[in-house]
């Protein structure tokens, strides 16, 4: 049986359809994929509860993914220091092929039972870190060899993919299936099934660090100061929490103090 991610797409003659055709029957294909999405919802919330249970305890969160799969997971690993403030090793994303393979693909990588789980083990892995396996397809050597031994040893794993009852989905404690039916180019997992996996990535690690408290009320209280937006938006954030007017004293006490909840408490503390 053909696997729903390489179904033939509903849509035919795409090379003599008009720009618009394109882009309209695009975005409607991409329309169906938050409904998909939100079925995985009970999945997603018990994984969340695990990984935010380790981390309290100081595990980690390894995403492993081949292709667009691992980029996402290297995506959304690389923004949680500067969108929360937490350390780099806090949330790792690994890809088949390593660094190189983000930008140009490396052939075979995602094709060795044993690379996945080599990648890990380079991290000193333990029972309180969280595994969780990427792939549209879910039938990734690189990222099924992974999650198998790691459970095997006692780590929680999970997945995220776009087939029903792959096999990496049977070799997971917590799988999340969000199937999104054939792409509109037929094959091309990089569209839907790649949205579909970012909305859910997204979903993982924003409400784990909301739960360990890294967001107050509904802001990002302990982003990194990289760059000038960042810093007007703390500032304002602070003339918000502490209910000051004067702009540059927001700002100043946001330099001084290195990130919005620092420079807030210390306000209040010193009223």
């Amino acid at each position: 049986m053909t696997r729903v991610t390489e179904q033939s797409s509903k849509y035919n003659n795409l090379d003599k359809m008009s720009t618009n055709d394109l882009l309209v029957n695009m975005n409607n294909e991409d329309k169906t994929v938050p409904y998909a999405v939100e079925k995985c919802i009970p999945n997603i919330e018990k994984l969340v509860d695990g990984i935010v249970e380790r981390m309290k305890k100081g595990g980690r969160l390894f995403y492993l993914g081949a292709g667009t799969s691992g980029r996402l997971g290297i995506l959304d690993a690389s923004e949680i220091p500067p969108t929360f403030g937490a350390p780099y090793d806090l949330v790792i994303g690994l890809i088949a092929g390593g660094d190189s393979a983000i930008r140009k693909a490396v052939e075979a990588a995602e094709d060795s039972w044993e690379g996945g789980w080599n990648d890990v083990m380079e991290y000193d892995v333990s029972e309180n870190d969280v595994l969780v396996g990427i792939a549209a397809s879910g039938t990734t050597p690189y990222v099924i060899g992974a999650v198998k031994e790691a459970r095997s040893r006692g780590i929680l794993t999970g997945c995220v993919t776009c087939n029903p009852d792959s096999p990496l989905s049977k070799e997971v404690e917590i799988p999340i299936e969000a199937v999104v039916g054939p792409e509109f180019v037929t094959g091309s997992t990089r569209m839907k099934a790649g949205t579909a996996q970012k909305l859910v990535l997204n979903m993982i690690t924003t409400t784990s660090m909301i739960k360990l408290g890294r967001v107050k009320g509904n802001k990002m209280v302990d982003m990194q100061l990289t760059n000038a937006k960042l810093v007007d938006r703390g500032t304002r954030m602070i003339m918000d929490e502490a209910s000051i007017s004067d702009y540059e004293q927001a700002k100043e006490l946001l330099m001084t103090h290195g990130s919005v909840r620092k420079a807030v408490d210390f306000y209040l503390k010193s009223r």
